[in-house]
């Protein structure tokens, strides 16, 4: 037999042909049962139909193939032309391609799943390698390395799309059953990873690139921020829900338009258009003027699941009286249960469900309800309007129904739960109301000049003033209470912190003035959850800024529970004044100390010393307990007279003599004494001088 020819690009040698060339245009990959090469024996390629089959990866060492319809080569060599079949770019696999060179015998064929040729285009990141000779019998080895079920999300969006070389028709598209696809289907693999079915159970990866994010404008006048995709692979730009009240009430709604409502009644805040979460925000305005027939915002109910959480102010006069409720029973702030966090700054409740990242904040001056557009954006109806980035369909009513002014459609939402509400009549026409004619007002107070004056300047390029301004304005033509002019400022300044920019302006009008306890400080941007020495570093804490008295910088609140404030962590004694860890002191006669471990004071009765006990003899002296008088705490014996203890004394005295009774010096019972009466004694009888004449005595 002469000796076999092998092209330079393949590893695999070419047999010896004979009488009869191989066509070009008769290619067919031939995939047969699993077969493993012979090193003396040759296996020839059988004559029967191809069968597809799924990937499989050959085996070292398996059965040798039966020798069946074996037929003995020529012994003339005819050179074997290239191949002409279609080309398709496959993948690098980190299948060894199974081989083998036999110097004088012929080359067995190794059976294969897919025959292809090399193609120019260049190798993505892929998941198989093809190893194809030059010849219309080309072994090729395709094997997938990446198994996994069929993912759920299929796109094609940002994939390049695979050059192929043209040659001779394709034939019709194989599946990647593994995977459930077609052919040339793309679809999500895994964490963020496109692959594209090539046949065969033949996968390629394509690399997955994240468009950069287009910058947006909220109308709203927030700052955007970036949120992931369904899929978290890619970031892009969304305007979060913030919404806004205060006054009497003036409204912001989640996309910045600005009205004035004066309705007295339980209304819908927001609500989902499609329910999601099972979040509900309600609104209690009731009158607050006694002059005007204006509202005020009362309390601000949040229903999250089955639990419903009422914020409310008792006094809308005045300072503010603030009370947090759950299921109508008062709590103890702060409160934390299932999610849900309600804390107190003093001027401010603040309200925040970590898990659906909503921030509600309430007190004297008003409201602010921050949503994340991840959650809510697209779905939210009520007074606040449709969070979509778009003022124009904020005035909508519970049917869909679009109207032109918020004020009239703010009627239409009230709670179900309210019969003695206003009942709006029928459905509004779509032409607006015209504005109702005002008599020019000049505030009563430079109050909301402020606004606009240099104190605030820092804000004005984050936070417009105009709509503060207006409320501010309305507000002190139309409420006789003058600090309903300091909700404006305060609503302005709590939009500006959201920026990072914090305003101290209270100090800058008398009638907006800080009332904080003398062991706290006034500050506009203090954490809404304060810092105390309970916390836990693993836990995570309210990320959100509000105004309020706060302890003095270097301290912290002693516990949750507590509204002292200590620059060293210890321990709170029962008469509420803070130790240090370690620290020994004094209690109702008990000796106690701050223990380190267990974070409390632990007492026990004082241990006092034991003084030297008196000799206490004599008639009438008693051992008696007497209270130290330099340590009130502690007692010793001590001898003292008790004349309750002296027997009786003998008072008789011959005539003309008296009983003196008296106690010496250093006794303690009394002694008596016969002493001469100033009389005269006749025969035994007593006479008693009664003239000045002297008469000697007989």
């Amino acid at each position: 037999m002469p000796t076999t020819t092998t092209p330079p690009p393949t590893t695999t040698l070419i047999p010896p042909t004979t009488t009869t060339p191989v066509p070009p245009t008769t290619t067919t990959p031939i995939p047969t049962t699993t077969t493993t090469p012979i090193p003396t024996t040759t296996t020839p390629i059988p004559t029967t139909t191809p069968t597809p089959r799924t990937t499989t990866t050959i085996p070292p060492s398996t059965t040798p193939t039966p020798p069946t319809t074996t037929t003995p080569m020529p012994t003339t060599t005819t050179p074997t032309p290239p191949p002409t079949t279609t080309p398709t770019t496959t993948e690098e696999s980190i299948t060894t391609p199974r081989t083998t060179e036999k110097p004088t015998t012929a080359t067995p064929v190794i059976d294969t799943t897919t025959t292809k040729a090399p193609t120019t285009t260049p190798k993505p990141l892929t998941t198989t390698e093809a190893t194809t000779p030059m010849t219309t019998t080309s072994p090729t080895t395709h094997e997938s390395v990446v198994t996994g079920p069929t993912p759920s999300f299929i796109t094609d969006s940002q994939v390049s799309p695979i050059p192929t070389t043209t040659g001779t028709p394709t034939p019709p598209p194989i599946t990647c059953p593994e995977w459930d696809k077609v052919q040339n289907e793309t679809f999500w693999l895994c964490n963020c990873t496109l692959a594209r079915c090539i046949e065969n159970n033949t996968i390629e990866i394509i690399p997955y690139e994240c468009p950069k994010p287009e910058p947006i404008t909220c109308t709203n006048g927030k700052k955007p921020v970036l949120q992931w995709d369904e899929l978290y692979c890619c970031q892009h730009y969304v305007c979060d829900c913030v919404c806004e009240g205060w006054g009497d009430p003036h409204y912001i709604t989640f996309d910045g338009l600005f009205y004035s409502f004066q309705g007295n009644c339980t209304y819908v805040l927001m609500e989902e258009m499609w329910p999601r979460h099972q979040f509900k925000i309600y609104i209690d305005n009731v009158n607050c003027d006694p002059t005007e027939d204006v509202s005020c915002p009362r309390a601000i109910i949040v229903s999250y699941r089955s639990t419903v959480i009422t914020l409310k102010n008792h006094n809308l006069i005045g300072a503010a009286q603030l009370e947090a409720l759950i299921d109508g029973v008062s709590l103890r702030l702060p409160f934390s249960r299932h999610g849900v966090k309600v804390m107190s700054s003093g001027i401010n409740m603040v309200l925040e469900i970590a898990h659906l990242q909503v921030v509600v904040t309430f007190g004297v001056t008003g409201f602010s309800v921050n949503l994340p557009w991840q959650h809510f954006g697209n779905n939210t109806q009520g007074h606040c309007g449709t969070c979509n980035n778009n003022k124009a369909d904020d005035c909508m009513l519970p049917g869909g129904q679009l109207v032109e002014n918020c004020a009239l459609m703010a009627d239409y939402w009230p709670a179900k739960d309210q019969p003695d509400c206003h009942v709006a009549p029928g459905i509004p026409t779509n032409s607006p109301l015209p504005e109702p004619t005002q008599k020019p007002c000049k505030p009563d107070s430079s109050a909301c000049d402020l606004l606009k004056d240099s104190i605030f300047a820092a804000c004005h390029p984050f936070v417009s003033p105009d709509n503060f301004y207006k409320g501010c304005v309305y507000d002190s033509c139309h409420v006789s209470n003058p600090a309903v002019e300091c909700t404006s400022l305060q609503t302005y300044a709590a939009a500006c912190a959201q920026f990072g920019v914090c305003i101290y302006w209270r100090n800058h009008t008398a009638q907006c003035a800080s009332d904080c306890p003398a062991d706290k400080v006034y500050k506009p941007c203090g954490p809404a959850e304060q810092p105390t020495c309970d916390d836990n570093p693993d836990e995570s804490r309210m990320n959100f800024t509000t105004e309020g008295c706060f302890c003095p910088d270097g301290m912290k609140l002693f516990n949750k529970d507590s509204e002292i404030c200590v620059d060293k962590c210890g321990c709170i004694d029962p008469e509420g004044v803070p130790r240090e860890f370690n620290e020994r002191f004094e209690y109702k006669c008990q000796d106690c100390v701050c223990s380190e471990s267990t974070k409390t004071v632990t007492c026990k009765p004082k241990v006092c010393s034991k003084p030297p006990v008196e000799i206490c003899t004599g008639p009438g002296f008693v051992y008696v307990n007497q209270t130290d008088p330099s340590d009130p705490c502690c007692s010793s014996l001590v001898c003292r007279c008790d004349s309750r203890t002296c027997p009786p004394t003998n008072m008789n005295c011959p005539i003309g003599f008296v009983p003196v009774v008296s106690v010496p010096e250093g006794k303690c019972c009394p002694e008596h004494t016969c002493e001469p009466k100033r009389v005269c004694l006749h025969k035994g009888v007593e006479y008693q001088v009664i003239t000045n004449n002297f008469v000697p005595l007989c």
